[in-house]
C-alpha cells in the first residue's frame, strides 16, 4: 500500500491511498496516516492490513479521488499539494552505514573516527529533526547561513511502529552542512539540525509492498539553472547494518513515539563542486518509493 497526506484548498489536510496515478481519499475513515498506524497497533494488525480496511471502507462510502500529478506543486494555501506522509513527532538519523560513505568521510575528516564507527558494534545515531524543521515535498530545504558546503544526503528512511521491524519505507533528504561537521565532529548537531534540514516523502510504502528492502535503488540529482550538476546512485544492498539493528539501538533506553522516522544513511557522496546553492533543485528518486523533489534556499542567519 502506498499512502500520502495532501492538502486541498477549502478541504484542508487529506489522507490518500495511491493507486497508479490516482489517489483515493480515505480521510472520512482515518484523519492521518499516524492515526492509521496507531489504530493498527492497538488492534494487533499490520499497517498494510489496516490501510486496506480503511480503503475498502472509504470506497464503500463513495470515496473521492484526485490525480496524483495534480498534487505535485510547491506548498501553497491556494493549490493542492503534498504534505509530509506522516506526522512524525521525531526524525532520527543513522550514519556510516554504507561502506563507501565510511571510507570517503574518513578520508575527508583526516581522522579514523568514521572507520571505527563502521566496524563498531554500536552504530552512529543522532537526532535529526522535529516536524517544523522538515520541508514538504516540493518545498524548500535549507542551507545554513554559516555553511559553504551543505550537501544532499539521499537516503531510505523507515517508519517505526511498536517493535524493531519497519512498518513502512520512504525517501529522505538528510541535508547536512558537511564543512561544519568536518571542522569538528562535536559540531554534528549544528551540521544536522536547523530550519529546512530534512525532507521526506513523497509517500509511505508499507513493508509488505517491498519485495526486498535490501535492494532499494536510490538515485539523486542536483539541477542548477536547468542543468544537472550532480547525479549519483546507490542501493540498500550496500548497507552494512540491518534496519532492525538500527531500530533496536535507537529504542534502547530511549522511548520513541510510534511513527518515528529513522533515516538510514547514504551511499551517495557529492563532491565539493556539488555543494548546494540557493535556487538548486534536488531530486531523489526510487523505483520502489517514488520521487522526492525540493528547492534549495540559503537561510538568512536570523
Amino acid at each position: 500500500m502506498r499512502l500520502v497526506q495532501f492538502f486541498v484548498p477549502e478541504l484542508g489536510k487529506r489522507v490518500g491511498v495511491v493507486e497508479g496515478e490516482t489517489v483515493v481519499d480515505i480521510t472520512e475513515v482515518v484523519p492521518t496516516t499516524l492515526a492509521l498506524l496507531e489504530r493498527a497497533i492497538a488492534e494487533g494488525k499490520s499497517f498494510e492490513a489496516k490501510a486496506k480496511e480503511a480503503l475498502d471502507e472509504a470506497r464503500g462510502r463513495g470515496a473521492q479521488t484526485v490525480d496524483f500529478n495534480s498534487l505535485q506543486n510547491p506548498p501553497s494555501p491556494d493549490k493542492p499539494h503534498l504534505l509530509l506522509p506522516i506526522d512524525a513527532a521525531e526524525v532520527w538519523g543513522a550514519g556510516v552505514t554504507y561502506k563507501r560513505s565510511a571510507e570517503e568521510r574518513d578520508l575527508d575528516s583526516q581522522t579514523d573516527i568514521y572507520t571505527r564507527v563502521y566496524f563498531s558494534d554500536r552504530p552512529e545515531l543522532f537526532f535529526k529533526a522535529t516536524l517544523p524543521r522538515c520541508a514538504l515535498p516540493f518545498g524548500e530545504i535549507g542551507i545554513r547561513s554559516d555553511s559553504d558546503f551543505t550537501a544532499v544526503e539521499a537516503e531510505v528512511a523507515v517508519v517505526i511502529g511498536s517493535d524493531n521491524r519497519p512498518v513502512a519505507f520512504t525517501l529522505c533528504n538528510d541535508v547536512s552542512a558537511w564543512d561544519i561537521e568536518r571542522a569538528n565532529p562535536l559540531y554534528l548537531p549544528q551540521s544536522k539540525i536547523y530550519a529546512g534540514c530534512c525532507s521526506f516523502g513523497p509517500m509511505l510504502v508499507t513493508a509488505e509492498q517491498i519485495a526486498d528492502p535490501y535492494s532499494i535503488v536510490v538515485r539523486c540529482r542536483v539541477v542548477r539553472d536547468g542543468k544537472v550538476v550532480f547525479e549519483g546512485e546507490a542501493s540498500t544492498a550496500q548497507l552494512s547494518r540491518r534496519y532492525e539493528e538500527l531500530i533496536a539501538f535507537l529504542r534502547r533506553d530511549n522511548p520513541i513515539p510510534i511513527g518515528t522516522v529513522l533515516t538510514t544513511g547514504t551511499g551517495i557522496m557529492p563532491p565539493p563542486e556539488a555543494a548546494l546553492r540557493d535556487g538548486d533543485i534536488v531530486e531523489i528518486e526510487s523505483p520502489q518509493l517514488g520521487k522526492l523533489v525540493n528547492r534549495v534556499r540559503k537561510l538568512s542567519g536570523v
